[in-house]
């Protein structure tokens, strides 16, 4: 029989090797900060005990979250047979782990919430969780996403406040939710503890983000990342945070630059974990300039390919859709169509009301059926939360959706949107926008102080964005 010995928490781990304790616990909070390197220490530990049940399940864990399911799913069987004599909370962490592998996100998530209620300082399942809510469950699409992760982690927060991770997902939980100042306070105590922790520096962008404060929000990512020795992954979502803060200034070439360096496939990493960033940055920067950027679809494309044929996440289908759409890739987008619509007609009903329309909506939009968008639109844009992603990822759809409604020149919705968003925090690429809005309503007075504040934010000596010249345009013609 095994010894027991015990992680960073006092709870005990199967192995007789204290040195692979020591590796497991140092590649989990690796892991938990998205620092380098949690494989090699995982790895050390099976090294030093190759029955070490745990290890096996989070080296499997770190090639599930790197997009390599065949290995995971190999690492988590060989996991599962090793469970003989373990723990009762080892067991449990490996079944969650292999219900997410084998795309049981519901059962993983019901098993997380029983495990938590006796394991409160179980920071690796709370990042499960994380991420399956952020998945939408694995496609089942959780129509209270944020307000519940919130929820599940308020529940052991009595045992956890002393724990930097802790406090990095409680932040994100809180801006999720809209308790900004929460989520600052949260973010900056876990910093103080790991001042290298990722995700708490993720969370003070989100805040940034949120509160529109592009310049504070440039000046502190940047600046963090400068010190930040991090894997390719976490690097690219990061300055994917960056490229907005900038395209939010009004940098277009800054933000162009940065793609080319830090983000873009071919140049960093070509893994499906960057798909998102990629497409999402390429297609913002189409809609809101209005042709396309001067960078290459087609290795996105390659990244998004897998979805045509493939069953995956919403999220990832949604991101696909924009890299199909926004390079005109239309045989491919008509591949995924048809496999969401298969989905659809054998009794999915998440596809059915939610990734298919938001699919054909991208597509319409791209083929400049603007009408036609908004109809399929406008259904899913209320739940769109059901997609998994944070708020500034999704925010990608809000923006397709309020383009296609100034070109389906439906004035009066896109002028409620506007109003909403700029109820929330102040944008200038939102005020631009109404005052296209304004203006084709004949609106002089209110799209002229509108401009003015473009002009005043978008110091052309700085900013270099198409709206500013578009914004010129407008004005000559109504002159």
């Amino acid at each position: 029989m095994p010894s027991k010995t015990e992680d960073r928490f006092g709870m005990t781990l199967t192995t007789g090797s204290v040195a692979a304790v020591e590796a497991v616990q140092e590649g989990v909070d690796r892991l938990l900060s998205q620092n380098h390197g949690p494989e090699l220490k995982f790895q050390e530990a099976i090294d030093l005990d190759e029955g070490f049940a745990f290890a096996h399940a989070c080296l499997a864990y770190f090639d599930m979250q790197k997009a390599r399911p065949d290995d995971a799913k190999k690492g988590i069987q060989h996991a599962l047979g090793l469970s003989d004599g373990i723990t009762k909370r080892e067991r449990q962490q490996i079944q969650a782990v292999a219900h997410w592998i084998n795309g049981k996100g519901r059962d993983s998530i019901a098993l997380i919430k029983e495990h938590l209620g006796e394991f409160p300082r179980d920071g690796l399942l709370m990042r499960l969780a994380h991420r399956l809510y952020m998945l939408g469950c694995s496609g089942a699409g959780a129509p209270n996403f944020p307000p519940e992760y919130l929820a599940l982690l308020q529940s052991v927060a009595p045992h956890c406040m002393d724990d930097w991770a802790f406090l990095a997902e409680y932040a994100f939980a809180h801006h999720e939710t809209g308790f900004l100042d929460d989520a600052w306070e949260y973010a900056q105590t876990s910093l103080d503890m790991n001042p290298t922790n990722a995700v708490a520096s993720h969370s003070m962008t989100h805040v940034h983000f949120e509160r529109g404060d592009a310049v504070a929000g440039e000046d502190f990512l940047g600046g963090w990342l400068r010190g930040f020795d991090s894997p390719a992954s976490s690097y690219v979502h990061l300055s994917w945070h960056l490229a907005l803060f900038e395209l939010a200034l009004g940098k277009y070439q800054e933000t162009l630059d940065r793609y080319e360096n830090f983000i873009r496939p071919s140049v960093v990493s070509k893994a499906m974990s960057t798909l998102n960033d990629s497409a999402s940055l390429m297609w913002r920067m189409q809609i809101y300039g209005g042709m396309p950027p001067d960078k290459p679809w087609d290795e996105v494309v390659v990244l998004a390919a897998p979805a045509a044929q493939r069953p995956g996440a919403a999220f990832r289908d949604a991101h696909a859709a924009l890299a199909f759409a926004g390079s005109g890739e239309y045989e491919l987008m008509e591949q995924m169509i048809a496999r969401l619509r298969r989905a659809a007609d054998e009794g999915d009903v998440f596809v059915k009301d939610m990734v298919l329309p938001l699919a054909q909506g991208i597509e319409a939009f791209a083929r400049k059926n603007y009408a036609e968008s908004v109809r399929l639109f406008e259904p899913v844009f209320p739940q769109l939360v059901r997609i998994g992603g944070s708020h500034a990822q999704r925010e990608v759809f809000e923006d397709t959706v309020l383009e296609a409604f100034i070109r389906a020149e439906q004035w009066e919705k896109a002028e409620a949107m506007l109003n909403e968003r700029l109820g929330r925090r102040d944008s200038v690429r939102d005020t631009f926008w109404m005052g296209r809005v304004q203006a084709s309503q004949g609106q002089d007075a209110e799209a002229n102080s509108s401009f003015d504040t473009v002009a005043r934010e978008w110091d052309s000596s700085v900013a270099n964005t198409p709206e500013l010249a578009n914004m010129s345009n407008l004005q000559a013609s109504r002159a």
